[in-house]
């Protein structure tokens, strides 16, 4: 089985972003910073804060269904809020997207907020909700069972040092994976996290028996060229002692987002 975790950026590197998913052959994807919005046909739109802007692929999780017919897609919003065609206003949806090749049956999930809640009238103030999003499968091939979480931690303006508030979510992850996995069988949980490698967030998350596989291997970079500044962590891979890691990798290439793919394969 092959996991992929990656924070698609809002699809900003639209054609090797769609390229590498339909390609890299992944059976669960589990993807952040998507976006949805039913009401536009228009295939860019500009998200605008204060003397932000970026581009945003309008409709990013219509796009990947169409490139992975033979996946369930599942769409997590955090808010609804507003992107703009020119100066025209657009209501979009931004949050996670789940992927599962089909030939794995889905046998248990839970989504919640792990910060905060659904803003319905718009992005809301820093730092904003994040939800996190765990699915229970059982993996035919192997002839057992697995658990697959994914969260999209929150963003502090103050940077990724600990805070209460990431304490709280790393707790509200654990109560949410407990949800789902029964406590005895192959446990992964991955996302962009949005903190240090020494965050009191991986002492919570040990407590579900987890270790992280980026910095335990030796990866020092989850961003590409395209970020620019200092603090180069963000994105994380953990796994329990259950899971048979066959190759795990850090892709540095292609670039397809600000972000690198964490891609792993299990026996």
């Amino acid at each position: 089985m092959r996991i992929l975790s990656l924070n698609a950026w809002g699809g900003k590197l639209h054609s090797p972003l769609m390229r590498y998913l339909a390609e890299v052959d992944a059976d669960v994807l589990c993807l952040q910073e998507v976006a949805r919005s039913p009401t536009t046909n228009a295939e860019w739109l500009t998200y605008r804060d204060a003397d932000v802007e970026l581009p945003q692929r309008a409709n990013l999780f219509d796009e990947i269904a169409e490139v992975l017919p033979g996946h369930d897609g599942f769409f997590c919003p955090t808010a609804r809020g507003t992107l703009f065609e020119g100066d025209r206003h657009v209501a979009s949806e931004f949050g996670l997207a789940t992927f599962v090749r089909r030939s794995h049956s889905i046998t248990g999930q839970a989504l919640g907020f792990v910060h905060g809640s659904f803003s319905s009238g718009g992005w809301g103030p820093h730092p904003r909700a994040r939800n996190a999003h765990c699915i229970r499968l059982f993996d035919h091939d192997a002839g057992t069972a697995i658990t697959i979480a994914q969260m999209h931690g929150l963003r502090e303006i103050d940077g990724k040092n600990d805070t209460a508030a990431r304490r709280a979510q790393a707790g509200a992850l654990v109560s949410l994976v407990r949800q789902v996995w029964p406590g005895n069988e192959r446990l992964i949980v991955c996302g962009d996290f949005n903190v240090l490698p020494d965050s009191v967030t991986f002492q919570v998350l040990a407590e579900l028996g987890l270790t992280d596989l980026v910095v335990s291997r030796g990866h020092t970079d989850t961003r590409t060229s395209h970020y620019l500044k200092s603090g180069r962590f963000a994105d994380y891979m953990l796994v329990n002692g259950g899971v048979e890691v066959a190759r795990f990798d850090v892709v540095a290439r292609p670039e397809v987002s600000d972000h690198r793919a964490l891609l792993l394969d299990i026996g």
